[in-house]
């Protein structure tokens, strides 16, 4: 179910792809901040959108997509504001403060015990 993924150090998902590619559209689920062994990485919301902006970006690489073809993110933080202010900072410093349309949203959990951050995409290529 996730050859490319998987051959690209992405770990096994529980049920589910990682990605659907539909012409010029890549479906990506939420990535989560974990290793290719499975294991939530980090402990702060910093680390984990760290990771899971990794992740997004092997998931990228994998279709022939890049970061510049995101067109909007939705960001999810377990936490207080702090924690909501350190996700955003990994995000400004990964797109190199050209960041796509994006939401940054509080929440109370997320699918694995530990996890703070879950960073979903909607990509399109060649949009302007």
């Amino acid at each position: 179910m996730n050859e490319k993924e998987l051959d690209a150090g992405l770990p096994q998902t529980p049920g589910y792809r990682y990605a659907k590619l539909r012409g010029s559209q890549l479906h990506v689920a939420g990535q989560v901040p974990n290793d290719s062994a499975g294991s939530i990485v980090g402990d702060d919301a910093f680390a984990q959108a760290q990771q899971c902006l990794t992740n997004l970006t092997t998931i990228l690489d994998c279709y022939g997509f890049n970061k510049h073809d995101i067109q909007q993110l939705t960001i999810f933080v377990v936490g207080d504001q702090e924690g909501l202010a350190n996700a955003w900072q990994a995000i400004r410093d990964h797109f190199l403060e050209a960041v796509p349309p994006a939401t940054l949203l509080g929440v109370a959990r997320l699918g694995y015990e530990k996890q703070l951050v879950e960073i979903d995409a909607t990509v399109i290529r060649g949009s302007a």
